[in-house]
């Protein structure tokens, strides 16, 4: 997309009031643009193939198809569309169930428009964005982990997880490190695998946390 054009934002949430409220909240933002509202999960899946979002703002607690699973499908079926998860809740299973379906930021409902907006931004960019309380569920999940969990990284593994805290992608990765891109899968497998994390996002925060890019 031409960096001129706004970012295309798909607002996903049960409750008529809230996504009333995120519509009112991306007009005000010229850089933004609501291309679609989705009251549920398979509404979400049907709309994002439909009118083709860079961005989506995905609920979490919903009846029937919850926003992680609407989360899964819509990154499996488009993995080029970010997902923010927009939630009141704070739980780690929560945190944890949105991070391992592909959303790349998670956010409280009470986070303010500027905030909201620099996280679309962010997303679109493809850097993540936790809300702290998010942030905090994260690294007491990866202090029970790190009992029983050695970091024994390589210096190559160190390198490409700063390069994945920059927000790079692994293509980037591999371009910007000029090797396969297979290659660069399978270091990606062996960071999560030796963190104990089930995300890029969790692997990041575990990172940060133990002071890994020392």
């Amino acid at each position: 997309m031409d960096k001129g054009k706004p970012i295309r934002v798909l607002i996903v949430d049960d409750h008529a009031v809230v996504r009333s409220g995120l519509s009112a909240f991306l007009m005000v933002y010229e850089d933004l643009e609501m291309v679609g509202a989705a009251a549920n999960g398979p509404e979400a899946i049907h709309l994002c193939a439909k009118f083709e979002p860079d961005v989506i703002l995905m609920d979490l607690v919903m009846p029937g198809l919850d926003g992680a699973a609407a989360t899964r499908a819509i990154r499996a079926q488009h993995p080029h569309v970010q997902v923010i998860a927009l939630t009141s809740f704070k739980e780690e299973e929560l945190v944890q169930s949105a991070l391992q379906a592909g959303a790349i930021g998670y956010l409280l409902k009470n986070v303010s428009a500027d905030e909201l907006a620099g996280a679309i931004r962010a997303a679109y960019g493809g850097r993540p964005t936790l809300a702290p309380e998010a942030a905090e569920a994260l690294i007491q999940a990866a202090m029970h982990k790190s009992e029983n969990v050695g970091y024994d990284l390589t210096d190559r593994e160190k390198e490409i997880l700063k390069l994945m805290a920059d927000g790079l992608s692994n293509p980037e990765i591999a371009d910007k490190l000029f090797v396969s891109r297979s290659t660069i899968k399978f270091h990606v497998s062996n960071i999560l695998s030796k963190l104990g994390a089930e995300s890029r996002t969790e692997a990041v925060a575990i990172a940060i946390h133990n002071n890994l890019f020392n």
